[in-house]
């Protein structure tokens, strides 16, 4: 009977853990943006005594019942996994920037769309009746015996017998290479929108309709003016999207990238260069300013100063001697500390 009791109290602690998953509480959900919004009055006597607590339960219940509402969708099973179709959000969630926008598809997808065409994984061997083995699909393997398979090669009845066919079969295989990659080219410029002739190369010395009304807006904004009193024309339209190269012209602003670890780096970019700035010290002027203050505070307390009388001497007028040696003899060597200490408070300002 104790090991009865002792599996009972344990599983009756072990239900304890778990909590029920009916909660009476009225708040706000939009199940389409999983958003709970709870607008009812919080407890402060429980947010003082032990907010984490609180506010933990307060998200646990608010999450049940937004998970409630989940459930209650029609659901389906794909692929061993349960999901859940969400309907359309009530509310507009603000973004900081634009969706991206999806990839264009590619000339091949396209077709392969309207044709039904489903990719389907192949074996990476293939049996070939001639050489009686497996080839790979790709890989030195499969060109040593496809070089094996093909060690002979008919002449055509209409071709050259002086040709050489191998020759001819490499130069082939290169066209074929040279196309797909000029093709895959053509799929990346068309995914980033870059404009780019269809057929071959254009001519560098004839300029298109576009080149000439570009030259046209940025000769006459290269006045004096930027081509504000210039005349034109009638129905004369200006140029797009060369607001780099004219002067004085607005450029658009570009977007922040999307992804959140390059606009976190540019901001910390952003941020270092503001704290590590240091203001640029002229020594020249600093110390230029510092001698100036000096003068002009002398020629003031020149001005203050009344003038002596001179006294009668006792002696003979013609007593040698020389001049007597002034009492502020130090008075240049105040100077130059004083002017150390000024450049020293000039520099650290």
């Amino acid at each position: 009977m104790d090991v009865v009791k002792d599996v009972l109290e344990k599983s009756a602690k072990e239900a304890d853990k778990y909590k029920s998953v009916e909660v009476n509480k009225l708040i706000d959900i939009d199940v389409g943006a999983l958003l709970a919004i709870d607008s009812n009055p919080l407890d402060s006597k429980a947010l003082r005594s032990s907010p984490n607590d609180y506010l933990l339960k307060l998200t646990r219940d608010n999450v049940q019942l937004m998970y409630n509402q989940i459930w209650e969708l029609p659901t389906e099973r794909i692929e061993e996994a349960i999901v859940v179709k969400l309907p359309k959000p009530k509310y507009s969630l603000p973004r900081a920037k634009p969706v991206p926008k999806p990839r264009s598809l590619t000339k091949w997808e396209q077709f392969a769309k309207a044709k039904g065409i489903v990719k389907k994984k192949r074996t990476k061997l293939t049996w070939d009746d001639q050489l009686k083995k497996w080839i790979p699909l790709y890989g030195f393997k499969r060109a040593a015996a496809q070089k094996e398979k093909d060690w002979v090669l008919e002449v055509p009845q209409n071709a050259n017998p002086m040709e050489d066919q191998f020759a001819k079969k490499v130069e082939a295989k290169s066209e074929r290479v040279a196309k797909n990659e000029l093709q895959r080219l053509h799929n990346i410029a068309k995914a980033k929108h870059v404009k780019i002739p269809r057929f071959g190369l254009t001519n560098p010395d004839v300029s298109s309709a576009k080149e000439l009304q570009a030259a046209v807006t940025v000769a006459k904004s290269s006045t004096a003016s930027l081509g504000k009193f210039q005349e034109k024309l009638p129905k004369e339209k200006e140029a797009r999207g060369v607001g780099a190269i004219t002067p004085g012209a607005t450029r658009k602003r570009k977007l922040p990238p999307v992804s959140g670890s390059d606009e976190k780096t540019q901001n910390l970019n952003i941020v270092e260069t503001v704290l590590n700035k240091r203001p640029k010290i002229d020594m020249e002027k600093a110390v230029a300013r510092h001698m100036n203050d000096e003068q002009l505070q002398r020629s003031e307390e020149k001005k203050g100063e009344r003038p002596k009388r001179l006294r009668k001497s006792h002696g003979s007028s013609t007593g040698g001697g020389g001049r007597k040696k002034p009492k502020n003899s130090n008075r240049p060597r105040k100077v130059l500390y004083s002017l150390e200490l000024r450049v020293y408070f000039y520099l650290f300002i």
